[in-house]
């Protein structure tokens, strides 16, 4: 096992920062930042992939589906932080996205690192959710060979569940696990094996493109704009009636009386302007038009 893993070129020793400790600050930072812009390239490599997974991925869950992130560590925190993001920006139901870590809670402040190489618990961790042939199941890892995310994975095929595996090395178990295989190779990092750093970036890149993208396949977007989010701050009813008035035109003064008058709904607010109809009538029409915005408009 430790000759496999040293051969990983996520584990490997970059020679460039072999004297790092001895560089002034400013330099070490802005080693650090040379080696992130190259993240992107990477990733940009996986974008067929990821497409391809993303559109398995929308078709399931336009079928009533789920999608769960599963990870161990670093990758499991980004899992539970992707999927913790979705309901304030999108509306779902907090049972929509979930993410699963290695470890439980505790893992989410606190390393547990063992946790990782509990295969069983991975398994058992997709039978407690009832993991079923419409969920997707992300199976997250840089090494793309962690124990609980492997077995996680190979749960999730058995039953039926649509499977990726996101990893930041070629030809590893976790791909070989999953049916659409994300291989991000982002190279050493700066510091020997710290893969918080850039296999880390990368995969919240990753991430952001698969929940994002899966909610604008599933109408949860009208344009570039926000409008399932929940207006529960502030901020919030700002951004709000900002979308309203740029979609439909008004004024943010009108906007903001006709969010209220739509109890902060955003969709039932662009309604009511655009169709000129109440906020019951709103609600109607967007019921018989499967709730997208964009539908609504042009029925």
């Amino acid at each position: 096992m430790t000759q496999s893993l040293g051969a990983l070129v996520t584990e490997q020793s970059d020679p460039r920062h072999r004297r790092i400790d001895r560089l002034p600050t400013e330099e070490i930072a802005r080693r650090m930042n040379a080696a992130d812009a190259t993240v992107p390239g990477a990733v940009a490599l996986a974008i067929p992939a990821i497409s391809t997974a993303i559109d398995a991925i929308a078709a399931r869950m336009a079928r009533g589906g789920r999608l769960l992130y599963v990870g161990a560590g670093t990758s499991g925190r980004l899992a539970v932080l992707d999927a913790s993001e979705c309901p304030p920006t999108f509306g779902t139901d907090p049972d929509l996205v979930c993410g699963i870590i290695a470890g439980g809670a505790e893992a989410l402040v606190r390393s547990v690192e063992g946790a990782e190489d509990d295969a069983g618990a991975g398994a058992a961790a997709i039978r407690s959710e009832g993991a079923g042939s419409l969920d997707s199941v992300v199976g997250i890892s840089a090494s793309g060979r962690a124990p609980f995310v492997v077995a996680a994975v190979t749960e999730a095929r058995r039953v039926g569940a649509l499977t990726v595996g996101l990893s930041c090395n070629t030809g590893g178990p976790l791909s070989a696990a999953a049916d659409h295989a994300i291989e991000v190779v982002v190279g050493p990092e700066v510091v020997t094996g710290s893969t918080r750093l850039k296999a880390g970036t990368a995969q919240k890149l990753v991430l952001n493109m698969i929940s994002t993208i899966t909610m604008i396949r599933c109408g949860r977007t009208y344009g570039n704009h926000m409008i399932e989010m929940a207006a529960t701050n502030t901020k919030l009813a700002d951004r709000a009636a900002r979308i309203v008035s740029d979609i439909t035109g008004v004024g943010l003064h009108d906007a903001r009386a006709i969010l209220e008058a739509a109890d902060l709904e955003l969709k039932t607010a662009v309604v009511m302007i655009e169709r000129e109809v109440s906020a019951d009538h709103a609600r109607v029409i967007l019921a018989a038009s499967g709730e997208r915005l964009d539908n609504a408009l042009n029925a």
